[in-house]
């Protein structure tokens, strides 16, 4: 079939606020998630996490413990069967994580050791308990600073990029910035832990799992166990939270184990404790950014090295250096992403990876150099508006974001802002306001989708997208709607189900551009064959969609969406409070397919970067290598009380080179939220804080030159 590009028929339902379609379904507790759904017969597993940060097993007790009551298996090292991780996934080679049980050796606190099977999970818990397992335990290594020893600079594209000469350009400028930034080591907790279920049927693996990709994790399952492709199948209908945690782990493979080796279906749920050791995590970084500009703040370098940890058996890059190559126009770019393995478990992609803290430390920079050339931060960010790709030289597909800092400053009232820090004050609080740039890339994969034309006059489109709590299926629903020129009310969207071909993940926000491609050509094709008339058979009449080829022709080019944070900060210096009076957002993010819960995404990605400015911060002891308080008590974040006043909108910005006009909104709401609130600190403190979170001790230590 051919795909056509341009926008699509437009008839009232895309951009249009649709409630969730599904969402009664969740608010009565008739949607099921993964650990909800029943299985006659089923086990349950729970794991056993090591207590040491690197050695390896001398033994397993494990003959008392399967004893016990219900207690049905003991899974580990010895008498776990064989798999392959030595191959080539959708995301690259896997983390030798997911190759649970093959080796006696601990790389890491809280490597899985031991899975134990019972009837029921409390009987499992109890066993797990009361498991022992000897190490021989050797010396670890998590200590995480600037300047770590051993660091080095991947191989692969993009790990350093260079244009021109930066030291020659800042050695000429007037102006220049020299500083270290860090952001600490951060979690996505989402509100539904992961959890699996796995039996055999008719020789065919099913897996019901909460992912962000049921095609990827049904082939990198047949690939890790040497299965046909064809005889697994993999469904996550309701996934509550993944922020790009949610891939292939260890409890889908421990599920599919345990299924194997008891020929029953095995359930693995993982604690919330457990989440924060084997589901990944945001690195910590360690950054220095370089500016020099000419005194009317045109910038002659930007020089950007991030530093990251990652653990001992697999290469995690948090690539927080590239955030600036799209960004600004200079006559030389320098950018280089640096790791350091250590005994920790590995890290992962995260809610805007690399963009969310390296836009932390260049917009911080940025509004450091802007106070120098004596320039309103605005005006310096505009000032350096490139015309082209500044590293790649190549065309925009769309750039707008001069039109969301003006929308954005005229609603946020930032023409009367006062550029003095520590002038404003409301009683014991010093008042400021700050802004910073957002952007991230436009990725589109290719996916496949069906749409039916049923006999009764409804119309079901199926295709293995994923919905993480986005409204990606409330979103997809109104697109085939106007493909197909009906009423919402009239489609039936499923989604999440291996069997129904292969489509891309939730990740990147790439998915509704994505999907929104496939699923439009299946329904405009359909709508066409309708119109030449006859019968629909009693089965329906189906016609499938591979946007493979279309997207495979699109031009190269700089393909990104943008935004321009605003935040007003009040802080006590005596107590060193920090309370975030208001923040705003103004994006341009493409065609907005369902302003009702792209605003809620949007939001929530402001209310995460406000978390990770004041209060998200994981902290690993240097003795035992394992978290300080992980768990939800332990590890703070953004609750509403924290979060009085926060409005996201956006620009018309529809993408050019897409057929519904869509770029992806999932993560660009964080980019650049935590820069804004703490050049907003410094606009009410006059002091700059440089690492986060922005910590009341912190605060405290740093005083105020005004106060």
């Amino acid at each position: 079939m051919t795909t056509t590009t341009g926008p699509a028929a437009v008839t009232g339902a895309v951009g249009s606020a649709h409630t969730r379609v599904e969402g009664v379904a969740k608010v009565t507790g008739a949607a099921r998630y993964a650990a909800e759904v029943p299985f006659a017969n089923l086990a349950h597993g729970w794991l056993v996490l090591s207590t040491v940060a690197r050695g390896r097993i001398r033994s397993v007790e494990a003959e008392p413990v399967r004893r016990m009551p219900g207690v049905l298996d003991v899974l580990y090292y010895g008498n776990a069967p064989r798999v392959d991780a030595a191959y080539e996934g959708m995301m690259g080679r896997p983390d030798p994580t997911v190759a649970v049980f093959q080796t006696d050796e601990i790389p890491c606190a809280g490597w899985p050791v031991a899975l134990i099977v019972a009837e029921t999970s409390e009987q499992a818990r109890e066993a797990a308990e009361s498991l022992v397992v000897h190490y021989d335990k050797e010396p670890h290594d998590v200590d995480f600073f600037p300047g770590r020893p051993g660091s080095y600079t991947p191989d692969g594209d993009g790990m350093r990029v260079e244009k021109g000469d930066v030291e020659a350009e800042l050695a000429a400028s007037t102006h220049v910035v020299d500083a270290e930034y860090s952001t600490p080591e951060e979690h996505h907790n989402a509100m539904e832990p992961h959890a699996a279920t796995a039996r055999w049927d008719g020789g065919r693996l099913e897996v019901i799992d909460s992912n962000q990709g049921s095609t990827w994790i049904a082939d990198e399952l047949a690939k890790l166990f040497s299965l046909d492709p064809a005889s697994v199948r993999v469904r996550s209908e309701h996934v509550g939270g993944a922020f790009g945690a949610k891939g292939l782990r260890v409890h889908q493979v421990l599920a599919v184990m345990a299924a194997t080796v008891l020929d029953r279906p095995v359930r693995v749920v993982m604690t919330r404790r457990q989440v924060f050791s084997l589901v990944g995590y945001r690195s910590p970084t360690a950054q220095r950014v370089r500016l020099g500009a000419e005194p009317d703040g045109r910038l002659r370098a930007v020089d950007h090295e991030g530093l990251n940890l990652t653990s001992t058996v697999h290469e995690f890059v948090e690539s927080s250096a590239s955030f600036g190559r799209p960004m600004y126009a200079a006559d030389a770019h320098r950018s280089v992403n640096r790791v350091v393995r250590l005994n920790v478990p590995t890290p992962t992609y995260m809610r805007a990876p690399g963009e969310a803290p390296g836009s932390f430390a260049l917009e911080s920079a940025l509004d450091e150099l802007a106070e120098k050339c004596g320039m309103d931060p605005i005006a310096l960010r505009v000032r350096n508006e490139p015309e082209v790709g500044p590293v790649s030289g190549l065309p925009f597909g769309s750039r707008n974001l001069t039109a969301c800092f003006e929308e954005g400053a005229r609603r946020f009232g930032w023409a009367e802002r006062d550029p003095r820090p520590g002038v404003r004050r409301d009683g014991r609080w010093l008042l400021g306001t700050g802004v910073a740039s957002a952007t991230f890339p436009v990725i589109v994969a290719p996916s496949t989708a069906s749409a039916t034309a049923e006999p009764d006059g409804t119309f079901t489109v199926r295709i293995t997208a994923s919905d993480i709590g986005t409204g990606a299926r409330t979103a997809l629903t109104l697109v085939a709607a106007d493909a197909l020129e009906v009423e919402p009310g009239r489609i039936r969207v499923h989604i999440a189900d291996s069997d129904f071909g292969p489509a891309t993940i939730a990740g990147g926000s790439m998915g509704t551009r994505s999907w929104g491609w496939a699923v439009r050509d299946a329904a405009i094709e359909l709508r066409e064959q309708l119109a030449l008339g006859g019968d629909i058979p009693a089965q329906g009449l189906t016609v499938r969609s591979d946007t493979g080829a279309a997207i495979g022709a699109l031009a190269q080019k700089e393909r990104h969406s943008y935004g321009a944070q605003f935040a007003e900060a009040a802080v006590d210096v005596g107590t060193g409070e920090v309370r975030v009076r208001r923040m705003l957002g103004i994006y341009a993010a493409g065609r907005i397919i369902n302003p009702l819960t792209a605003r809620s995404q949007l939001v929530g990605g402001m209310t995460w970067g406000l978390s990770m400015a004041l209060h998200e911060e994981a902290v690993r002891d240097q003795i035992t290598g394992a978290h300080v308080g992980a768990d939800l008590a332990g590890y703070h974040f953004a609750a509403n009380a924290d979060v009085p006043h926060i409005e996201a909108d956006w620009v018309d910005d529809p993408d050019p080179d897409d057929p519904i006009g869509i770029k992806g909104i999932g993560e660009i709401g964080i980019v650049g939220a935590a820069a804004a609130i703490a050049n907003a600190v410094w606009h009410a403190t006059g002091v700059r804080h440089r690492h986060l979170p922005i910590r009341p001790d912190r605060v405290i230590q740093a005083g105020s030159p005004r106060a």
